[in-house]
């Protein structure tokens, strides 16, 4: 996450040298359109919010469970609906490649005695994904004109494992296919001579619990989990 805050500030502080100083304003009548068209790109990171199980049995075979960002990427269109000169709605149905893992610490007693040794297990999903955003303007200075984003997102895994059956020694953690998140983020808009583009930063909390309960202790080593994803997005927008 450190590397891609580093990447958005060098960004911004390039593309604002650059427009700020510029006396003509480009395409000065794109946001009075009603509707306008775009895609964007992102680099993702994710992971899981994972809430320890109270189970004093399981927890003394397996003492902690966390869980750590992991890159990904997303590829969505864009759809922008203006309300007012500071509002709009957009919708951006994509496709998200995401990986997320738990690590858990488990006892020496519980590995001396036990065939489950694996430290780790990675999930790998494929979101379908639909959010729709509340944008907020500033006003527009020349070239340049950030603002705030908010909104929700529901998810729907392709590389859901929800009916697979698991095996002690070949257990995967299976979560519920669809994921419903509340997101907020903010961004900057860039206007060029034909077409705007965008940075923006985002940050999703997953509101739905997504564990499947089942007998391994994978599983029943947590109460919860939730997904948490910080993403990095560039857009164009004509």
């Amino acid at each position: 996450m450190k590397h891609s805050a580093k990447i958005l500030i060098f960004t911004i502080l390039v593309f604002s040298s650059s427009f700020l100083s510029a006396q003509i304003q480009n395409i000065s009548t794109f946001d009075r359109n009603r509707v306008h068209y775009g895609i964007a790109i992102g680099y993702m990171q994710s992971k899981f919010m994972v809430e320890y199980t109270t189970d004093a049995e399981v927890r003394e075979n397996i003492q902690g469970v966390t869980s750590y960002y992991l890159p990904g990427f997303h590829l969505s269109i864009i759809g922008d609906l203006r309300i007012n000169d500071y509002l709009n709605v957009r919708i951006l149905p994509g496709i998200a490649f995401v990986d997320r893992d738990i690590n858990y610490s488990l006892s020496e007693h519980y590995l001396a005695t036990s065939h489950l040794l694996d430290k780790r297990r990675t999930v790998e999903s494929v979101y379908g994904d639909l959010p729709i955003d509340v944008k907020i303007r500033s006003v527009r200075w020349r070239n340049f004109r950030p603002y705030v984003i908010t909104g929700g997102k529901v998810g729907f895994d392709f590389a859901s494992l929800k009916n697979n059956k698991n095996k002690n020694n070949e257990s995967i953690i299976r979560l519920a296919p669809v994921d419903v998140s509340y997101t907020a983020g903010v961004g900057f808009d860039f206007y060029f001579t034909y077409f705007k583009f965008a940075i923006e930063l985002k940050m999703g909390f997953g509101l739905l619990d997504l564990k499947i309960p089942d007998d391994t202790y994978y599983t029943q080593s947590i109460e919860s989990i939730k997904s948490r994803t910080f993403t990095f997005t560039i857009t164009v927008e004509g």
